[in-house]
């Protein structure tokens, strides 16, 4: 008997460890190669635009004519800074045998990517490269990319006795008091809003969408195809919080204005080239001549620690994310961001390009106008208030890429809101430039008599902004 138990044992026995063997390799087996392939990714900086046919006389030739016309109408002129990177220095580059793959022509770098450590390594030694950093080490195997999902014909909202216009939406944008701005006709029409983020999964199929102005889109992530739809919801929720228009069901804050979107987030790895995707993104979205741009996105944790932010960074100077960031109004473009979801984390503090100046870094807030605890703070490295306001973030409602309503919890969601609400007061207020914009939503929060680093000017009255901002106008 003895024996025939021990028997029985060992036999289970086995059969576990053969199992957890067999699970193991299967997970192993699950795992694919990065995109491309095993690569390097470094940024260099180019020491100036000699070579380059272009002139500032002829601005028709590397920006739009809307982003032309939006510079006119604020009284910005167009500087070096909008000259593109050297094509004779991106030509020498791809001579040596790497890739470039992102270009800042306002911080004057070339994200190139190789195979081959020492081909980037020994890009240092052009005469016209004056800065050389490894930004991205691929790792040696990553989990399936997320694939298309089933998505739901029709809206549905699950367990809700809302019985208004805005639907499910209906609370974040009364908190912001948008829809007094609605009701004076101002939805977005005519505006136009640059959504960056890491996927719009479903927005090309989702009934829900099909009638939201989509301008056009791009992928900017080394790797990847030209298809933003394939990949990542988060996009797909951070836009139906402005254009999703199913009244009756779910109304976002800006449903008239025009949209590109934008993919330049990595979701599978976290590193500092996101920011040179990023920044790739911003600049064109200034050439095609986008008023707005929403990014829920924010870093400063990477993969590789060496290239990691600490606090000391944040003085909206030091990241490249942040000096791109903070030109994009003295561009003519207003930059909502997303404040960052570390409130209660060991950072606790705001990510870049959270911390750039002259932007609208937006926190999160619960339907009790408390600011939600995970929601990240300031202030920035150099003593300025951040967050600058507040908004609906926990939770939100938003669309998924199964396309139903849901509601979601972070800042991520809080900025598309304000985003929104950016373009219906603009379109109201037509002659205010950037600065102006974003001085006037920060003086509309309801803490703008004692900013702090919690709630930033907090919740922004977006139709006292606007009734006070036209009778000045009157007067």
């Amino acid at each position: 008997m003895k024996q025939d138990n021990l028997r029985i044992y060992l036999t289970l026995l086995l059969t576990v460890v053969v199992a957890a063997v067999s699970g193991s390799r299967r997970g192993e087996q699950g795992l694919i190669g990065y995109p491309g392939g095993k690569c390097y990714m470094y940024r260099l900086t180019l020491r100036d635009k000699v070579g380059t046919s272009l002139s500032l006389a002829q601005p028709e030739r590397f920006l739009s004519k809307k982003a032309i016309a939006r510079r006119r109408r604020q009284g910005i002129a167009v500087d070096s800074t909008d000259l593109p990177v050297s094509p004779v220095y991106i030509r020498q580059i791809e001579a040596e045998g790497v890739q470039v793959v992102a270009v800042s022509k306002w911080n004057n770098t070339v994200l190139v990517r190789d195979r081959e450590l020492s081909h980037l390594e020994n890009l240092a030694t052009l005469p016209f490269v004056v800065g050389h950093q490894k930004v991205f080490t691929s790792p040696d195997s990553i989990r399936p990319l997320s694939r298309r999902v089933r998505y739901q014909p029709d809206l549905q909202v699950l367990d809700t006795t809302i019985h208004d216009y805005y639907g499910v939406g209906k609370a974040q944008i009364e908190s912001l008091n948008g829809r007094r701005l609605h009701d004076h006709g101002l939805t977005g029409k005519g505006m136009t809003i640059a959504v960056l983020d890491a996927g719009f999964m479903n927005v090309d199929k989702i009934p829900a969408f099909k009638d939201v102005n989509i301008l056009g889109t791009r992928n900017f992530v080394a790797g990847y195809d030209d298809d933003v739809y394939k990949q990542m919801d988060h996009g797909t929720k951070t836009l139906s919080a402005i254009a999703t228009n199913r009244p009756s069901v779910f109304v976002g804050t800006a449903p008239r204005a025009g949209f590109w979107l934008l993919r330049c987030e990595d979701y599978l790895t976290e590193s500092s080239a996101e920011e040179d995707f990023w920044i790739a993104a911003a600049e064109f979205a200034d050439s095609v001549g986008v008023d707005i741009i929403s990014s829920s996105l924010g870093y400063h944790g990477f993969d590789d620690k060496l290239t990691s932010y600490h606090y000391a960074d944040l003085d909206g100077r030091t990241a490249p994310i942040s000096r791109a960031a903070a030109r994009l109004a003295h561009k003519g473009i207003v930059l909502v961001n997303s404040a960052g979801n570390d409130g209660m984390g060991p950072w606790k503090k705001i990510n870049v390009p959270a911390d750039a100046p002259d932007i609208l870094t937006v926190g999160a807030i619960a339907p009790d106008s408390i600011n939600a605890a995970f929601s990240s703070i300031g202030p920035a490295a150099d003593g300025r208030v951040k967050p600058d306001v507040m908004a609906y973030g926990c939770p939100t409602s938003v669309v998924s890429g199964r396309g139903y309503i849901t509601q979601d919890t972070g800042t991520s969601f809080a900025c598309p809101l304000v985003a929104g609400m950016v373009a219906c007061l603009w379109q109201g207020l037509p002659g205010r430039t950037a600065l102006e914009i974003i001085d006037i939503v920060r003086r509309a929060g309801n803490n703008a008599r004692t900013p702090d680093n919690i709630m930033g000017y907090g919740i922004p009255d977006f139709w006292a902004a606007y009734q006070q901002h036209v009778a000045e106008n009157r007067n």
